[in-house]
């Protein structure tokens, strides 16, 4: 399969004409940019009501606070590329959180017992590594359904965790963490950066590259990718490794950005787990893309950031994203249903 692929959506019709679109065609065409609708709407109402929202400052904080959970659900987003969007036969990765906790220990652990940071970098890396090869073979070789398997290595990895810091923050302060943590001139982290050239290079590779092709092709067309040739056990365990690299990537973020380790990296699953979900909705095929979940996070992030400008109780902003959660999911779930 080459790059240079391209999905052609046109239909050609006896009449030379298209059809002319029902109310139908048009209430489902809402609904696709009803998304990024709701996303001018939120920055809207935000700008108008929430002091410095719309400050570089801010923004820059909102990215940057955004980086962890990001580069997580990137991760994810590959695992449901390549696996399929359904999170039951489908691909998920419950254990991307659990990896990041053990990861930013393994950084932390290790920076406390005097290794310096490209050992403690390349431990953080390996574990999550490790996770996602793990999470491969329960599920390529062994044959267990992803929403199992990585379930199974959740509770795994958690464990591990706890055994390695006793329950307890490691704390970790490095020349390389000092960098990390830090703002520019203009008071935007450095994490926020991370952020958008993460997700660049991501996309390039995901869009771009043959390997990434594969992983569209296996998730939404098995029976026509391995007609093709394709390998598809290779390409979706590739998918869980990229996935538990993310792991460690966001590890390694989330040392920088607390200072050491974590003891509440669970937390981070549901929200994780519903962005990468929701970026499809970013999608004019209402597919996951690395480009719609980046848009996912962000709409996310800066929900949060504005209830918080406004000194609005979290416990409010958690409602708002679960009805904003099951609106978009039923919007999906309905044109899906409508196309098919």
């Amino acid at each position: 399969m080459s790059a240079d692929i391209q999905f052609d959506d046109t239909v050609d019709f006896p009449s030379g004409k298209a059809p002319r679109r029902s109310a139908g065609d048009f209430a489902a065409a809402s609904l696709r940019f009803g998304s990024l609708i709701a996303f001018a709407l939120i920055l809207t109402v935000f700008a108008l009501t929430a002091p410095y929202f719309l400050s570089i400052g801010n923004i820059g904080n909102v990215l940057g606070q955004s980086a962890i959970s990001g580069v997580l659900a990137i991760g994810l987003t590959i695992v449901l590329i390549a696996g399929g969007a359904n999170v039951v036969t489908g691909g998920i990765d419950l254990s991307l959180a659990a990896n990041m906790g053990l990861s930013a220990a393994v950084y932390a652990t290790l920076t406390q017992l005097g290794y310096g940071d490209p050992v403690a970098i390349a431990g953080a890396l390996l574990t999550g590594l490790a996770i996602g090869a793990v999470n491969a073979a329960a599920v390529v070789l062994a044959g267990i359904v992803p929403l199992l398997a990585t379930l199974a290595v959740m509770n795994v990895v958690a464990g591990l965790e706890l055994v390695l810091t006793q329950n307890t923050v490691v704390p970790a302060s490095t020349d390389f963490l000092t960098i990390l943590s830090a703002s520019d001139r203009f008071g935007i982290p450095l994490l926020a950066y991370v952020l958008l050239g993460f997700t660049a290079l991501v996309t390039a590779i995901v869009q771009y590259t043959p390997t990434g092709l594969g992983f569209y092709a296996v998730g939404e067309f098995p029976d026509a990718a391995r007609a093709a040739g394709l390998p598809l056990k290779r390409l979706l365990a590739g998918a869980f490794l990229a996935s538990g690299l993310c792991g460690g990537i966001a590890g390694i973020l989330s040392v920088s950005y607390l200072s050491g380790s974590t003891t509440g990296s669970g937390e981070m699953l549901l929200p994780v787990v519903v962005t990468a979900l929701l970026g499809a909705v970013f999608s004019r095929r209402l597919v996951p893309t690395i480009s719609g979940t980046l848009l996912s996070v962000l709409m996310v992030g800066f929900l949060i950031n504005g209830f918080q400008l406004l000194n609005i109780s979290s416990t409010l902003v958690s409602g708002v994203q679960g009805v904003l959660i099951l609106i978009v999911v039923s919007a999906t779930t309905l044109l899906r249903k409508r196309e098919i």
